[in-house]
């Protein structure tokens, strides 16, 4: 038996649980590969021989208020080509998002989004699965 459609829509708020964030606006983009999610003071650093990234983020949007301090395993550094195309390199970590009641293990790159409208971009490859989006409703799911 299928799992029936999650119906989103073009921005939805969206969960960080390892991260001790219960909401961030994220814009859904079907045009991009990758999640992107606002991050500045980005540094790897080796723990236990393992590889990780500090970051800090502002989770709200137009606010530099609220700062969290993030910690993960990085899982890659790739050449990212954002929308205006200009390449960076990024480093890419893998957590979990709660989108709705459904939980996702996603790749997420980290990036600066001060001048974006959205401090989290979902991008194509988080969104397969049961999932149908509706381009013209916006929060469809609950906080």
């Amino acid at each position: 038996m299928q799992e029936s459609n999650i119906i989103i829509g073009w921005r939805e708020w969206i969960a960080l649980p390892e991260f001790g964030i219960k909401k961030i606006k994220a814009k859904i983009d079907t045009g991009a590969r990758t999640s992107a999610l606002h991050a500045f003071k980005v540094d790897v650093y080796q723990k236990d021989g393992k590889e990780k990234v500090c970051f800090a983020l502002h989770p709200k949007q137009r606010s530099t208020k609220r700062v969290v301090i993030c910690h993960a395993d990085l899982h890659d550094i790739r050449w990212v080509t954002d929308s205006g195309g200009h390449r960076e390199q990024r480093c890419v970590i893998k957590t979990e998002i709660l989108l709705g009641t459904q939980r996702r293990l996603i790749e997420i790159t980290l990036t600066s989004r001060d001048d974006m409208r959205f401090r989290m971009l979902l991008g194509r490859t988080a969104l397969q699965d049961n999932l149908l989006i509706i381009p013209s409703s916006s929060y469809l799911l609950k906080k």
